[in-house]
């Protein structure tokens, strides 16, 4: 199962910044969350679902990220909703 990726909304903020809230759904390999961005200044994620997770997914990366992608570790068929914001 490939990683999918969904811009569920967008927002200039301020100056050249943008806010974008997106969903990913992920397989059990590692793999990047295209936020669509070109850098990113921040970034949080949470799992999506009716149980707790016994092993949360995490990210990969150092922050600031210079190409808007984010590496993400998840467990199998993680649901994660994502916040970013970042320069267009």
């Amino acid at each position: 199962m490939a990683w999918t990726t969904n811009t569920l909304f967008e927002m200039k903020i301020e100056g050249n910044r943008t806010m974008v809230f997106g969903k990913t759904t992920t397989d059990s390999a590692d793999d990047d969350v295209a936020t669509g961005l070109s850098s990113v200044d921040v970034f949080l994620l949470t799992h999506s679902g009716s149980a707790v997770e016994a092993a949360a997914a995490v990210v990969k990366e150092s922050l600031p990220n210079s190409d808007g992608n984010i590496n993400v570790i998840p467990t199998s068929g993680d649901v994660l909703y994502w916040f970013a914001i970042g320069q267009k």
